[in-house]
This record gives C-alpha cells, structure tokens and sequence, in this order.
C-alpha cells in the first residue's frame, strides 16, 4: 500500500502532463503460494478472470481515480512488457520512452518521478528554433 500511495502523490503532481494507468497482472505472491511476509492482502492464486479482476478491485480502492485495466489469464500484457511482477513504463505515442527495472528491488517511483520532472521541464522552455530566410 505504501507504494500506491507513492504512486498516488506521483498522479497527482504530473496530472497535467500526463495520463496514468494501473494494470494489475499475476498475483506475485499468492496467499496459497510463495507468501510474503508484508503482504496488504490474502489474494489466493487467480483461476479465473473473475478471480484476477476481484483482486484488482483492491488495486483500485488504494488509488481511486486512476484508471485500472486487468491483465488476462494468459498474462499477454505482463509478458509483452516483462512486467513480473511491477514495473513502471512511460509511453508516448507507442514507444517506451522509460522502463523501470523489475519489482521489487527496480520499482523506483524516484526515477518515474525524476524523468516526468524533466520532460515538464522540456515542455515549459521548448528550443528556440532559427530560421535563416
């Protein structure tokens, strides 16, 4: 949860150049499989898509107003952009512009942060562009 919350004040700051999305994919560490010890929640293992989008639910109650979208069953998302088991990206226009390292050492909202202040600052003072006629 003290991530969300992270993420949260991250939305909040950024919201005016950027949009936010929350996918929830495989439980990383199920209550009927390899637990954690910090665990927030009992999820048990999803069998089915309802199991999955029940426990995204739970994603959604600690950051409300973020849009959330749920990975399938075949973990088509997570496998596309290697995100076992959180991952932060940032895409424009269809390229990954940033990719933070694999959850749980590489989830680094710091460097998420760092990068969308940066591309804020590039959009307040564009290049000035001379053009000899």
């Amino acid at each position: 949860m003290a991530r969300l919350g992270s993420f949260q004040r991250l939305v909040a700051h950024f919201v005016d150049i950027a949009d936010f999305l929350l996918v929830y994919i495989e439980e990383a560490h199920p209550s009927d499989g390899w637990v954690s010890s910090d665990a927030a929640y009992e999820i048990p293992k999803h069998q089915c898509l309802q199991d999955r989008l029940r426990a995204a639910q739970l994603m959604q109650e600690g950051a409300p107003g973020c849009p959330l979208a749920v990975d399938t069953m075949d973990n088509a998302s997570s496998a596309a952009y290697g995100a076992y088991f959180e991952r932060l990206y940032i895409i424009q226009e269809d390229v990954v512009m940033y990719q933070g390292g694999r959850g749980p050492e590489g989830y680094k909202i710091s460097e998420l942060r760092s990068w969308l202040e940066q591309y804020k600052s590039r959009l307040r003072s564009p290049s000035t562009v001379v053009i000899q006629v």
